[in-house]
């Protein structure tokens, strides 16, 4: 009798669970429920343990410029303030070079008695406004063709002669480029040339001449006594 109740009974339980199923599901969803409120109440109590703490500040290095050596230039240092992290405040020289000024313009002498007379001496009377000028135009075996020319500096009309020597020269001829001929005349080391009119003021007039015999840079060379440029 015991037995046969026992098993009934078993057979109850197992039949009820099987007809309604809908009692295993709303079982299985509050051990989830449970379990998902365990895990989250555990993440929280462990949440604050993770935070990240402020570092200490970092300590700021100083830079030291290095002392200038016997041998350098002098350096004037000027202060100037750096900000840190700390809030402190270290100061670092700035170098500064000065430089003595230079002037491009040398001094002038100042000129005193003869000297300073000398300066101011107006131009001598005798020198003549006439101007010469020497080069060669044409060179030959045996030969040259040279030409003065000849400038009047002044406002006025000037005759002028020209003189010219060369050692050992053979005067082969004498002429005046478009202008009125004058006269040329032999000398022993050379030859002199007389204009055959008056320059006019400001104006020049080119001599040419063809000599033998010698080379052909000449000795001397003046225009009414003064010296051409060679």
């Amino acid at each position: 009798m015991s037995g046969t109740r026992r098993t009934s009974g078993k057979s109850y339980g197992t039949t009820a669970i099987a007809s309604s199923p809908w009692i295993v599901v709303s079982v299985g969803v509050a051990v989830m429920v449970v379990l998902l409120a365990i895990a989250l109440g555990a993440y929280r109590g462990r949440g604050p343990a993770f935070d990240a703490q402020p570092g200490p500040p970092l300590p700021t290095v100083g830079v030291v410029d290095p002392e200038p050596s016997a041998a350098s230039p002098t350096v004037t240092r000027s202060p100037r303030a750096t900000a840190t992290q700390s809030g402190r405040s270290t100061t670092r020289p700035t170098p500064t070079r000065s430089t003595p000024a230079r002037s491009s313009t040398p001094p002038s002498p100042t000129p005193t008695g003869s000297e300073e007379t000398a300066l101011v001496a107006p131009p001598s009377a005798s020198r003549s406004p006439l101007t010469g000028r020497y080069r060669v135009v044409e060179s030959y075996a045996d030969g040259f063709v040279g030409e003065v020319l000849v400038g009047n500096t002044s406002s006025a009309g000037r005759e002028w002669t020209t003189r010219l020597t060369f050692p050992g020269a053979r005067l082969g001829s004498a002429w005046i480029e478009g202008a009125p001929q004058g006269t040329a005349q032999r000398i022993d080391d050379g030859f002199t040339y007389r204009s055959g009119g008056d320059l006019p003021g400001g104006a020049s007039v080119t001599l040419r001449f063809y000599v033998q015999g010698t080379q052909s840079r000449p000795t001397s060379c003046t225009v009414d006594g003064v010296s051409c440029r060679l």
